[in-house]
């Protein structure tokens, strides 16, 4: 027994995290290959090793996926200080180059000479599609850096194989990502991307992206469905999210063919992110003026959001909702309590569906069985609950309204 638990605490020796073991990188310059700063690692590998994201059968273990700025050309190079084979027989490592194979497009180089001589090729890269919009964001080292916002699909040339290139990043940043039949032409592509110079030559770099899915709505309209949504880490915190989704907004409002825009099962950062962009956008129509807040939640303001800005009653409510906050004394307790109510009537719904829900088993459930139901729909419980729901939601309208100041 002691022997084989010797063997098993010299075989985890070759078990490796894999979110520390792969090394991502976005490269301009032949010096970033070797610079460790330049590096970042991802947040999930779960869908390509594993529940547990371990590795076996190596002992320093470093997967590389280096890309190019710009045009995303790959370096895929698998490094470690030993190998589980030279010491044990009959056990077999994990095939880290055939699940990388998995997801990364042919047509990459393991060679990093070959890889550092595709740099001087971004000079030929320019983006996809049409230009949306230009913005700048001013930074401490570099001071104002620019960033231009494009629309693609899948028609414009070299496209499709630079979008299999950029969509293995979804894998490592976002937990549930899966990747498109990019050959649907209802896919539109929005692009951001980073002018930088380089041996007094223009170069752009990838900065982010987003997939929206056009669905068809009766009887001559459609509905963008936001899909997929990632910033690369080196960019992240900057702002580009917010400027990525308002020129997406902005794009379809000006399209009339469009009912409204929505998002494919939405992560809670971007539902933060929409209602911060959502605000921006309504705080100057003037169904949201800050006189008319105070009246409540009303049809003007569904259909003016609806008809100018695509945006659907759910959405809307949430935007009145910040901006009645940023509008209301909070220190004055009759207009706190209003705003309380006001707040806690919409997230009551569900509650009150629970009580409706009781009520019709009241009249076919045994009492045995019902007794397990209204446990779980308990007065108090509810009223508790419900609190909880409005001070995590103030909390986060809060923190909108803070970073709408900080823009002003």
């Amino acid at each position: 027994m002691a022997g084989v638990n010797a063997m098993e605490k010299k075989l985890a020796e070759y078990k490796c995290d894999t979110n520390e073991a792969l090394c991502l990188k976005l490269v301009r310059f032949p010096e970033d290959v070797d610079d460790d700063s330049t590096t970042f690692h991802p947040e999930y590998s779960h869908q390509i090793f594993g529940d547990d994201e371990v590795a076996f059968g190596y002992k320093g273990l470093q997967i590389q996926l280096f890309y190019t700025a710009g045009n995303l050309s790959t370096l895929f190079k698998v490094k470690y200080s030993s190998k589980v084979t030279e010491t044990f027989d009959c056990v077999e490592p994990d095939n880290i180059e055939g699940k990388i194979r998995e997801i990364v497009p042919a047509g990459f180089t393991c060679n990093t000479d070959d890889f550092v001589s595709l740099l001087e090729k971004e000079a030929n890269f320019k983006p996809f599609g049409m230009l949306l919009h230009t913005y700048t964001v001013h930074s401490e080292e570099a001071g104002e850096l620019t960033y231009q916002i494009h629309k693609a699909d899948i028609t414009c040339p070299g496209f499709q194989e630079y979008h299999e290139r950029l969509q293995t990043f979804l894998m490592w940043f976002i937990e549930t990502a899966s990747f498109i039949d990019a050959d649907d032409d209802r896919w539109d592509f929005f692009l951001v991307f980073e002018k930088y110079n380089k041996d007094g030559e223009t170069l752009y770099a990838t900065v982010g992206y987003m997939t929206v899915y056009n669905y068809y709505v009766y009887p001559d309209k459609t509905r963008p469905r936001v899909s997929q949504m990632l910033i690369l880490p080196p960019f992240q915190g900057e702002g580009h999210g917010a400027q990525l989704l308002e020129a997406v907004h902005r794009f379809y409002c000006s399209l009339s063919k469009v009912q409204d825009i929505t998002a494919e099962d939405p992560s809670e950062n971007y539902v933060k992110l929409r209602d911060y962009v959502l605000v921006k956008l309504c705080q100057g129509l003037p169904s949201f003026a800050a006189d008319k807040l105070h009246l409540g939640f009303s049809a003007d303001m569904v259909k003016e959001a609806q008809d100018k800005l695509k945006i659907n009653k759910k959405h809307a409510r949430r935007v009145y909702e910040i901006l009645r906050l940023r509008a209301t004394d909070m220190s004055d307790e009759e207009k706190a309590r209003e705003y309380r109510l006001e707040v806690k009537k919409r997230l009551f719904g569900p509650y009150r569906k629970n009580q409706r829900e009781l009520a019709k088993m009241r009249k076919c459930l045994r009492p045995e069985e019902l007794v397990s139901h209204m446990g779980q729909m308990d007065t108090q419980t509810q009223h508790k609950e419900l609190e909880k729901s409005y001070q995590i939601v103030v909390e986060e309208y809060r923190r909108i309204i803070e970073r709408l100041a900080m823009q002003a």
